[in-house]
């Protein structure tokens, strides 16, 4: 019994891709440190779960888009970083579950932001939040498909970049935008679509048999490392210009030093570009250049 339960588990948090909300809730946490002496913690938990529960909806929904399109069928093996979660194609559950599952997490998002409202008194914030669920749902999903008309990495770039820390910052203070809020934000937007576009070039195949154009179909996958080098580029220039502007304290230059493990993704992606198995550890070095520039950015805002 405690076997099966703990296989149901798995089968969830597969499906829910659960261990990548910090791509989600670490620029939020930043966001609500820009200004420390405002911190509140009732506010920062509704805003917190209202992102997880965002991030986790738009998980779903991808893969009951990717699913219904026949992306995510071409290649039915699963890979762990790309390609979905593959439950649907292995039968574990079905697509109305991923889109029943998405529109519940989309209302956790909303009643959190009701709550956070009515305790702040103020309902412009359900103006970003529609902006931002708009977004999360029409990512994948028609009538729109972002992510399926090479806009979807514009669409990543602003949720998981500005719409997160300034959103952090307003939930906060309830003031948006700022300039240190936007600029704080940029080294977050890169990485994080540099993680979308890792993800896509071992996808490429199966994503152009089904007709969806993302931005490795604007270089081909052979030359697909020079966008990423780019994109990887900009995030630490990023952190550079923060700096430099006093945002950020000189000891977050320590970020930089990751990268060395964009060198080698980039290298694997530039030498492998058609070996999924080989993509798998540019995926998992292009997560770490986000996970540990956030936690070093998070560091310089608390101790600036």
């Amino acid at each position: 019994m405690k076997n099966k339960q703990q296989k149901t588990m798995a089968i969830y948090i597969r499906a829910l891709r659960l261990p990548f909300v910090s791509a989600s809730a670490l620029p939020f946490i930043l966001g609500a440190l820009i200004d420390q002496e405002i911190f509140r913690f009732l506010p920062f938990f509704l805003g917190l779960v209202s992102v997880i529960a965002t991030h986790l909806g738009a998980n779903l929904m991808n893969d009951y888009a990717d699913s219904k399109s026949g992306a995510d069928w071409h290649d039915k093996r699963f890979y762990g970083f790309f390609g979905g979660s593959k439950l649907i194609q292995e039968g574990a559950l079905s697509e109305h579950f991923y889109l029943y599952a998405s529109l519940f997490c989309f209302s956790i998002a909303f009643v959190s932001i009701c709550l956070w409202a009515a305790l702040s008194r103020n309902m412009t914030v359900f103006l970003y939040l529609f902006a931002i669920l708009f977004l999360g749902f029409t990512y994948s999903h028609k009538p729109f498909q972002f992510s399926y008309h090479r806009l979807g990495e514009v669409v990543l770039f602003l949720l998981f970049g500005p719409a997160l820390v300034m959103g952090g910052y307003f939930i906060m203070s309830q003031r948006f935008p700022t300039v240190e809020g936007f600029l704080l934000s940029l080294p977050f937007g890169f990485f994080t679509t540099a993680i979308l576009f890792a993800n896509e070039v071992p996808d490429y195949p199966q994503d152009h048999k089904a007709g969806k154009m993302t931005w490795v179909s604007l270089v081909g996958p052979s030359k697909a490392f020079v966008l990423y080098f780019l994109l990887e580029a900009l995030g630490f220039i990023s952190i550079l210009v923060n700096i430099l502007l006093g945002y950020l304290p000189v000891f977050a230059g320590l970020s930089c030093g990751l990268i060395i493990l964009a060198f080698k993704a980039g290298k694997i992606l530039k030498q492998s570009f058609d070996n999924k198995e080989a993509l798998v550890q540019s995926s998992q070095l292009t997560i770490a250049i986000q996970a540990l520039a956030s936690i070093v950015l998070i560091a310089g805002v608390l101790f600036r």
